[in-house]
């Protein structure tokens, strides 16, 4: 690297929750800098995920934070070239990218569901990750067997 690396600015905690992970959420859910749109698809999504949860030992905000951890992937495959060939290597994820990717993909996967609103779409996806189910885990599952396929490769860690 040629310079140093940049400073990470520390979040504001959400008005509802007090969560630093809820705005960083709301920020990757967020078009078009309408933050507050954002935030308002997030906190019905969490509304509708309270009335439609099994279980009334868990809040909604409990369910969101283990559907976040049901699509966390702990490896995954970068590619590197070697003598020519280039070989998909998989590798270990540093816990921010982990927490990065599963919310854009659980983003991702709702924005692709056949719902009504962003909200529903949302919540549906939270509930289907909380029961360990729907696409965002299958997408975890996926680079996780990725990962394992090309665990003979290993040793071309960098």
């Amino acid at each position: 690297m040629r310079k140093r690396a940049a400073k990470k600015r520390p979040l504001l905690p959400d008005p509802r929750f007090n969560d630093q992970l809820v705005t960083r959420f709301v920020n990757n859910l967020m078009w078009d800098g309408k933050k507050s749109t954002a935030f308002k698809v997030f906190y019905d999504a969490i509304d509708i995920v309270e009335t439609k949860k099994n279980n009334d030992e868990k809040s909604a905000l409990e369910v969101w934070k283990d559907a976040l951890t049901n699509v966390m992937p702990h490896v995954e495959v970068r590619s590197r070239r070697v003598g020519g060939a280039t070989f998909q290597i998989p590798m270990q994820i540093r816990p921010d990218r982990k927490i990065s990717m599963a919310m854009k993909w659980m983003i991702l996967y709702a924005r692709k569901r056949n719902e009504k609103s962003m909200a529903s779409k949302l919540a549906s996806e939270i509930l289907a990750a909380a029961k360990e189910e729907g696409a965002a885990v299958k997408k975890r599952m996926d680079t996780h067997k990725m990962a394992d396929a090309n665990k003979a490769f290993s040793h071309f860690r960098f």
